[in-house]
């Protein structure tokens, strides 16, 4: 096998070790617009949320803002799992967070769930999942490791949801400077070999 080639597979399973061996607290994010519902409006709402789940502290810290709404604000929620809008169910409280603000355009919104707890989910989706907060959390961190779950926002305009947005996971900082550390090597290889 050629060195450069070793380099870089080296460098690929490495990355690939990395986030199993240490990946305990997982940052997904979203931008929300009414393009992105199930049908599309043309809401000019804007919004961000950002998820980060702890498997070993058992916690999801959910952090939404959002403006511009044309109604005002219904519920909150993260729906989950699968990418058919059309077979997807609430995985978190009904029908909103627990503190989430309502009848508002506008807002900012933060909240730590313990997801050992009940009260964290959606009652159907803890019995969908085995019946346990085990088999929930499990369901819902993996249906959001998948790209297959989304925060929504529904209001007066469109009871459905006026925006939402799929969660997508950030890669962590270790994982990248390993990443760039394994090209840095190939390219150095590269530049000494020629």
């Amino acid at each position: 096998m050629k060195h450069p080639l070793c380099v870089f597979m080296m460098a690929g399973a490495m990355l690939a070790s990395a986030p199993l061996a240490h990946a305990t607290i997982i940052t997904y994010q979203t931008d929300l617009d009414g393009a992105s519902e199930a049908p599309p409006n043309a809401s000019p709402a804007t919004g961000f949320a950002s998820v980060i789940t702890d498997d070993v502290a058992k916690t999801m810290a959910v952090h939404v803002t959002f403006s511009g709404l044309l109604g005002t604000t219904t519920a909150a929620h993260i729906h989950c799992c699968t990418a058919d809008p059309g077979t997807v169910g609430v995985a978190t409280t009904v029908p909103n967070f627990f503190g989430f603000p309502l009848g508002v355009t506008s807002g900012v919104y933060d909240v730590l769930l313990d997801m050992t707890l009940a009260s964290s989910y959606n009652p159907a989706f803890i019995t969908a999942h085995g019946g346990t907060t085990a088999g929930a959390e499990a369901a819902l961190f993996a249906g959001m490791s998948l790209g297959e779950a989304y925060v929504n926002i529904h209001t007066t305009f469109r009871s459905g949801g006026e925006i939402r947005g799929f969660l997508t996971q950030v890669p962590e900082p270790a994982s990248l400077a390993l990443l760039s550390l394994g090209l840095a090597g190939l390219g150095f290889n590269r530049r000494k070999r020629a």
